[in-house]
């Protein structure tokens, strides 16, 4: 099961600046959850305390009855997507799609497979012996969801700086954040300031204000 309790999660700086305020939800396996808000409202800050990349300063963070606390971040089950794509330009589309198979020992058979279906599901199958430093920012974005999905992580942490911030490249994310929902069941975590954008997604939308839930809509709220 990839359900994700937060239960009274805090996140307090050294200078004692709080961005998570003893902030508690429960996220059904295989949800498409939204975290909406402005800068500094600690939808980020959320996402890298789920990653493992942000200590937590209280609270418990669940997969199942997994305590992720004390879990390193190469352990968690999940695909973490921010802005930095992290590819390696002299490797083709393929061979980044497969690293971390290939990190995984996994049998050749099975990295081939994952990747080629990957590569379809995206529509980058034509561009697997392209070198990364070949393609259009569109497709580097593709190849990321690829190399995310292929490792079938139960979790998605997608911050909005993943698309840099350009509108075709957002609008192509949600529509394969909504494809990889679907057709992988996987849980989804995407965190965003724009509204429409939020909407858009159809997924639930928790709405955060100084750390802590503002609101929470389920996708048959009115807009």
């Amino acid at each position: 099961m990839s359900s994700l309790t937060l239960k009274n999660l805090t996140k307090t700086y050294p200078n004692g600046y709080n961005s998570v305020k003893d902030l508690s939800l429960e996220i059904e396996d295989g949800e498409l959850i939204i975290l909406h808000g402005p800068n500094g409202c600690g939808k980020s800050t959320i996402l890298r305390m789920i990653g493992g990349l942000e200590d937590i300063t209280s609270g418990e963070i669940y997969l199942g009855t997994t305590l992720l606390n004390e879990v390193s971040p190469c352990d968690r089950p999940l695909a973490m997507l921010f802005r930095n794509y992290a590819m390696y330009p002299h490797l083709n589309v393929y061979e980044n799609m497969a690293l971390g198979l290939k990190l995984r020992n996994m049998p050749r058979s099975i990295i081939d497979s994952r990747v080629k279906t990957a590569a379809d599901f995206l529509e980058i199958g034509k561009l697997l012996d392209k070198k990364n430093r070949s393609i259009s920012e569109a497709d580097k974005q593709k190849v990321a969801l690829g190399r995310a999905i292929v490792c079938k992580p139960k979790i998605m942490l997608v911050d909005e700086d993943f698309a840099h911030g350009n509108l075709r490249l957002r609008g192509d994310l949600l529509k394969f954040l909504r494809k990889i929902n679907h057709d992988y069941h996987t849980t989804i975590l995407y965190a965003t300031q724009n509204l429409e954008e939020a909407q858009r997604l159809g997924g639930r939308i928790i709405t955060l204000k100084d750390g802590e839930i503002l609101t929470i809509h389920s996708p048959a709220d009115p807009e």
